[in-house]
């Protein structure tokens, strides 16, 4: 039997039919004439080419074929109904959910360990699991392996979504002792060394092997708009090692502002901020998802809170 060829219709009639054992009564069922039923009725014996209901007496009685069907229509309406309905809006209140959000170790701190601690007393049934981006490749990220990544992004896939999450301005961490805290100026700024703060992005970071200032990030772009380059001593990768790098030292990092007073909040250093002394294109910070995921409810509800907590 060729499906292309059955019209599905035929087999809610059935199920009708074997539960009224009367033409009449399916067709009041279902809203059509009698003539309409009989003749679908028809159509079935010749899909199956059995009666399925057969007249005795005054009652139409069903076929071994139709007793037969019965429990299987039963389980294909069933089927087609939980497939055609509408999904639910998500309950998190009700769902057994583990949502996988991918960030590096600054934005956890500052803007996920809030919103998990509210998620985890507030819903049972919720769980996260925070990926590291080294951890990431962005083909699990596109087959929404990953439900969300929050990160700086510049070039990303055309068919994936964005929203910000935050804007953002640098400024300058040191010692409060340090030169810059008294003489605000670019002479200031690039006679001191710099900590380099790599963001880091999808899947293993290679070694750098080219420190050109426009290969470095924003800040050394920056620079070289106005034919200057920072003397950077020490790479960095971890956003912790910069209290302790910057405290005793003549070190400046230069960090988004938010990034810095996250520093300085956490650490007992003598540490202090002051504003870039040349132009700098403020930062965005955004969460991005799959396509294949954009629609999902629980997706919807997981973005609507992110968004709540910026």
């Amino acid at each position: 039997m060729n499906l292309r060829q059955v019209d599905l219709n035929l087999l809610v009639y059935l199920h009708i039919l074997i539960e009224e054992r009367s033409v009449s009564g399916a067709a009041n069922r279902l809203a059509l004439t009698q003539s309409a039923m009989s003749n679908a009725l028809k159509r079935l014996r010749d899909l199956f080419g059995d009666p399925l209901l057969v007249r005795s007496g005054s009652v139409m009685m069903c076929t071994e074929k139709a007793l037969a069907l019965q429990p299987q229509l039963e389980h294909f309406l069933t089927l087609a109904q939980a497939i055609t309905t509408q999904e639910q809006d998500f309950d998190p209140s009700r769902s057994e959910h583990t949502f996988r959000i991918m960030a590096n170790e600054f934005l956890v701190a500052s803007l996920l360990v809030p919103f998990i601690s509210e998620v985890l007393s507030a819903y049972q049934g919720i769980n996260i699991d925070l990926i590291n981006p080294s951890d990431v490749t962005l083909s699990e990220l596109e087959h929404g392996q990953v439900d969300i990544a929050i990160d700086r992004f510049t070039r990303m896939p055309a068919s994936f979504h964005q929203a910000t999450l935050w804007r953002d301005n640098y400024c300058c961490l040191t010692s409060k002792e340090h030169p810059l805290q008294q003489h605000l100026d670019l002479e200031t700024y690039l006679a001191n060394p710099h900590v380099w703060l790599n963001r880091s992005g999808f899947g293993p970071e290679p070694m750098i092997k080219n420190r050109e200032p426009q290969k470095l990030g924003w800040v050394d772009q920056a620079l070289v708009q106005l034919g200057e380059r920072r003397n950077i001593r020490v790479y960095a990768r971890h956003h912790s090692l910069i209290p302790a790098l910057c405290a005793d030292s003549q070190l400046i990092a230069t960090l988004p502002r938010r990034l810095a007073e996250h520093i300085i909040a956490q650490s007992n250093a003598p540490l202090a901020l002051c504003a870039v002394p040349f132009p700098i294109v403020p930062i965005g910070v955004s969460m991005l998802w799959s396509p294949l995921v954009h629609h999902s409810p629980a997706h919807i509800w997981l973005r609507q809170q992110l968004q709540s907590y910026t």
